[in-house]
């Protein structure tokens, strides 16, 4: 046979075809060489576009989750309650997220993710809707549920897609992508949510979220492609993962620094009013403060836990996190002082969020959406501790305390983490 022949006929002359581009290799941001990114099921080499798209979900229920800690005081004039007594709006919220998470991540392991992930944000936009029009407070606390139960469904079923789409090689990535919009809510969101509230009242903050929820699930609808879900695999497979003591382990932690995190920002109005004066246009600054940092943090921290491990990212951040929330209480009297305080804070907060995420799914990669919905059901019952945690030290001690409550929480994460990482090897 000729050499010819081996190498097949020559290429006819005419126009050449286009390129396919849903090749099977990416090229690597960080080395610019070519990585197999179908070398698992589902990765696609387009896995950033697709995660772009999941995190205008993820700012859509984002927004919705920290919004409320900026229109807590309005909350509360309007129902004549105390503002401790409308902090548990967040821990309503937090705990239906809490306990509808890891059940509604079994139910819904074998939906196609993009059905389930449309689903997530009708619910969560319905909720918003019965929220803006309840006429007590009764029934704003219920419609916080409902909204609560489509916020869980969606977070942990788009990190378990956007892992599957980007593959192992790029797990951190990728949720650090998706928790761009999280920590985007808290930059543009949550200030522009606060500033409709101080302008127009609570309410029209709330429909502020139901137009953002309907975007997002449109967008989603458009523009996610089709992702299988593990038809086939029974509830005893699907649970697996709560059989695993790292796994277990990890969701301990996850509850124990985020509980951290969240006690000083769901009363962050009441931490810094020495320095606000209770001005919710200075407040709205502080919140876009705070988001941009935790935006930053996310980023860098997402790139670090692929190169590092999430592990050692985790254990710096938050004995980082403790420092920064010892001092506080010192800097919580002007705004010059609060400001850089707020920044570390912020950057230090969220540095955890997606190291937490890619390590879990790291112990369980066979059950992403089950693992992802568990992770979020331990953070959603971080916050909800949180608020009633806070509240109570508010009530009982004021604002003062609630710094150096969180830096010890984190602190006792990062030498967990430690601990677990040393006996891994």
């Amino acid at each position: 046979m000729s050499p010819l022949s081996r190498k097949g006929p020559p290429t006819p002359p005419g126009p050449r075809p286009a390129a396919d581009t849903d090749t099977d290799t990416d090229t690597d941001a960080d080395t610019g060489t070519a990585a197999d990114t179908h070398a698992e099921p589902g990765a696609s080499p387009h896995w950033r576009s697709h995660a772009a798209v999941l995190a205008l979900g993820t700012f859509a229920v984002g927004t919705d989750a920290f919004v409320i800690a900026g229109v807590l005081p309005d909350i509360a004039d309007s129902f004549g309650v105390s503002v401790s007594a409308a902090g548990q709006l967040v821990t309503v919220f937090s705990l239906a997220y809490a306990l509808s998470a890891p059940v509604l991540g079994v139910l819904t392991a074998g939906w196609s993710r993009r059905t389930a992930l449309v689903v997530a944000l009708a619910v969560l936009t319905a909720g918003n809707v019965l929220t803006a029009v309840a006429p007590s407070y009764p029934l704003v606390l219920a419609s916080r549920a409902i909204a609560a139960t489509g916020a869980a469904l969606y977070t942990a079923s788009a990190t378990a897609a956007a892992a599957t789409l980007a593959g192992r090689r790029h797990h951190g990535k990728a949720i650090s992508v998706v928790m761009l919009g999280l920590t985007s809510s808290l930059v543009l969101g949550t200030p522009i949510g606060t500033v409709i509230g101080g302008a127009f009242g609570w309410r029209s903050t709330l429909w502020f979220l139901v137009i953002a929820g309907a975007v997002a699930a449109v967008v989603v609808a458009v523009r996610l492609p089709a992702i299988p879900g593990t038809a086939g695999a029974g509830l005893r497979v699907r649970l697996a993962p709560l059989t695993d003591r790292r796994v277990l382990a990890a969701l301990g932690r996850t509850l124990l620094a985020f509980t951290g995190v969240y006690v000083p920002y769901t009363y962050l109005s009441a931490v810094y009013e020495p320095a606000t004066g209770g001005d919710s246009g200075l407040l709205a600054i502080f919140l876009l403060v705070f988001g941009v940092a935790g935006t930053a943090g996310n980023l860098v921290a997402g790139t670090l836990a692929d190169r590092l491990g999430a592990a050692r990212v985790i254990v710096v951040a938050t004995s980082l996190l403790a420092v920064a929330l010892l001092a506080v209480p010192a800097l919580r009297g002007s705004v010059a002082a609060a400001i850089p305080a707020i920044v570390v804070v912020g950057f230090f907060s969220f540095a955890i969020t997606t190291p937490q995420q890619q390590e879990i799914i790291v112990l369980a990669p066979g059950a992403h959406s089950v693992v992802t919905s568990l992770y979020q059901s331990a953070l959603y019952l971080a916050i909800s501790l949180s608020g009633v945690l806070g509240g109570l030290a508010l009530s009982g001690l004021g604002a003062g305390p609630l710094s150096p409550l969180a830096a010890v929480l984190v602190l006792l994460t990062a030498l967990a983490t430690h601990r677990s990482a040393h006996r891994r090897g």
